[in-house]
């Protein structure tokens, strides 16, 4: 009857391929905010605090989980071994093609890690996980996600051991995804989909296949979703670049913003109003203003930046 049933509505589970190109329109909208922080339209800092960082994890935990899903979808009987070697040498090379990219774009904070390293690295760990019982997989998920939180070690701070995770000090990276801990939310995706399938859900969910209306389209925006993570950026931070080259942003006007916004946090205005100054002043006379706002800040000359931040916070007390 099952067989049945998936015959007639399709293998394929279209809220999966729905719920994929959401996330993707997220993603984009994401990394479009990061572009106009790099570029210096908006203060340092502002895609990786408060709500904005916690949009940009619920993205990375929703594709993450959507992974564990289809890997569970596409080999739960058996391995597909032909399609899984293809998938994941594209996987393998979209990773590459990114870390390539951004080390010749930004080499002190290129992505040597990211979510779609960590992909591949997930699709072959989960496949024995397919074979776990949900209950082993919810656990290993739980532990993944506590480890960090009580052990933390200098010997994967190395970028060659850092995808481990437990890095007292990680490497900077533009997107930094290592496998503890981000390995839970795939498991959770495969823990997600054994309980659908005990409970007969997945029949259920193809019966809504044709039935999205115009989300349809976010179902086929969905199926390319390796597609559209490789040219979504380059386009974004390309009509950027367009737009920054006629119309410059005010890198000052940005820094003095955030280093106010920041330092009210704790302090009275006068303290701030000295402080920032001092710090905007010095870092226009060591030449790092620029860099420090496009993220091109390496080992000595974040060591400089500290040192002046220091001096200032001590020169601006009354």
């Amino acid at each position: 009857m099952i067989a049945s049933q998936a015959s007639r509505f399709g293998s394929r589970v279209e809220l999966l391929d729905v719920l994929r190109g959401v996330a993707l329109l997220a993603m984009l909208a994401y990394h479009f905010t990061w572009d106009l922080e790099f570029f210096g339209y908006l203060p340092p800092g502002y895609a990786q605090v408060g709500g904005w960082r916690i949009f940009a994890r619920s993205i990375a935990i929703s594709f993450l989980v959507l992974v564990g899903l289809s890997l569970f979808l596409a080999n739960r009987n058996e391995v597909r071994w032909p399609s899984f070697r293809k998938r994941l040498a594209q996987i393998v090379a979209g990773a590459a093609v990114i870390s390539l990219a951004t080390y010749a774009f930004t080499p002190d904070s290129f992505v040597f890690f990211g979510i779609l390293h960590l992909i591949a690295v997930a699709s072959v760990i989960g496949l024995p996980a397919l074979r776990v019982p949900f209950a082993v997989n919810l656990a290993l998920a739980a532990v993944l996600v506590a480890l960090p939180l009580v052990v933390s070690t200098p010997v994967t701070d190395p970028r060659w051991l850092a995808w481990i995770g437990l890095s007292e000090h990680p490497p900077i990276s533009n997107d930094f995804v290592p496998v503890i801990p981000w390995l839970a939310p795939v498991l959770v995706g495969i823990t997600l989909a054994q309980m659908a399938e005990r409970f007969d859900v997945w029949p259920r969910l193809r019966r809504l296949n044709g039935r999205f209306g115009p989300a349809r389209h976010l179902g086929r925006l969905g199926q390319h979703s390796l597609l559209f993570y490789l040219v979504h950026q380059p386009i974004s931070i390309g009509l950027v670049a367009a737009f920054a080259w006629i119309s410059p942003p005010d890198p000052t006007a940005a820094f003095d913003q955030s280093c106010r916004q920041t330092c009210l946090q704790t302090r009275d205005e006068g303290f701030c109003q000295r402080y920032c100054g001092c710090v905007l002043g010095n870092l226009k006379t060591q030449d790092l203003l620029a860099d420090l706002l496009s993220g091109r800040l390496d080992e000595t000359k974040q060591q400089t930046v500290r040192q002046t931040v220091d001096q200032c916070s001590f020169s601006a007390e009354p």
